[in-house]
Formats: C-alpha cells, structure tokens, sequence
C-alpha cells in the first residue's frame, strides 16, 4: 500500500506516488566492444520535496557483477522531476532572480489545465551523473506510469560516449519497476538496465 501525504504543492499532486526511498535489485545486460556486460546491482532511489514545485531526486547503485562477489560503486544521480508548464512572472529565476509579479498559490484547475489529450501530464527530469554527464528528459506522467526520453544529454571533455536515453517507470504491486534503455559506446538505443524497488 502507497501511503499519499496530503501537504503537497498542487504541481506536485501527480507525481506523489513517487515520494519516498525505494530499494531494491535490477539487472544489467548491454554489449560494449564485442562483449556483453551482465550482472546484478543493487539500487536506491529517492524522491523527497521541499515545498516547492518539483521533485529533489537521487539514487545510487553498486554493480554486483555475474559471480556476485564483485561489489563496484556505480554512477550516483541527483535530479529534479517536475510538470511541464511556462515560467510566468510568478516564478522565481532564471539563477537567483525573484519573482517579478505576485506569487499565487497554484490549485488543482491550475494543474488540471495542463493534462494532456492523453490523459496524462508533461514532465521535465533534469539530471546529474556523478561521472560528468548531465541529461534532460521530457515525457508524460499518465497515473502510475512514467515514459520520459533524453531531449538533451551534456557530456564533459572526459566523459565517455553517451548518445541519448529513455526510462520507464511504473507502480506495480506496490513495487517502482523501472527500465533504463541507453545509445552508448557504439551501440544504438537498447536496454541496458531494469529493476524492481520495494519503499523503505
């Protein structure tokens, strides 16, 4: 059972089942240079809000490896998650601007207007890999069901080769199942990992 908190920020509404620690196993399988990297890892994320209009995100993961006795840390990722919607003078920024106009409170007719044909929401995740690549995605929140694909991905001079990506994030049973497909190191679009994550 998902318990919902019910002091959320209206934008927040649709995304609330994600709030919270979740942990778990998933697996990864992905050919890189002729040979197929496989193995298990273990895997943490977190969804947790502030009172603003998005979602702070993070997670980590250690690559147990075929034989189980590897233990190597993986990339950590932090991000926000948040409706897609036009900036108005209400909102703060860009950098540490205020606000030009009256800040308004947004309800549920605010949000509501932005549900797509589809049935379900927008959505904008930024997010920050600990090994220098940085990545936008943009997709649709629609229940308990998140698609989202990379519209931007920022690689710094070291970084390795990293083309685009797409998740996908669902509540089933009660358990975050997720998938991670990645264009990477030579290899067009293709899975490469997936989980299953119980709420701690």
């Amino acid at each position: 059972m998902i318990d919902l908190p019910t002091d959320l920020p209206a934008d927040l509404v649709p995304l609330s089942w994600l709030i919270g620690v979740w942990e778990g196993t998933g697996v990864i399988d992905y050919p890189v240079d002729g040979k197929q990297l496989r193995g298990e890892f273990a895997h943490r994320v977190s969804f947790s809000h502030d009172g603003g209009p998005f979602l702070n995100y993070s997670a980590t993961a250690t690559f147990t490896g075929d034989d189980g006795s590897t233990s190597v840390p993986l990339v950590a990722e932090t991000g926000y998650w948040r409706l897609t919607r036009p900036a108005t003078d209400a909102d703060s920024g860009p950098g540490l601007l205020p606000p030009l106009g009256v800040t308004v409170d947004r309800g549920v007719d605010d949000v509501e207007a932005l549900r797509a044909a589809s049935g379900g929401f927008p959505i904008e995740v930024s997010i920050a890999h600990s090994d220098g690549m940085l990545e936008l995605y943009l997709g649709e929140i629609n229940g308990p069901r998140v698609d989202i694909a990379t519209d931007a991905v920022v690689r710094g001079a070291g970084a390795k080769e990293y083309g685009s990506a797409t998740r996908l994030y669902g509540l089933v049973d009660g358990h975050l199942l997720w998938a991670w497909d990645i264009a990477a190191l030579g290899t067009p679009l293709r899975s490469h990992a997936s989980a299953r994550l119980a709420k701690v």
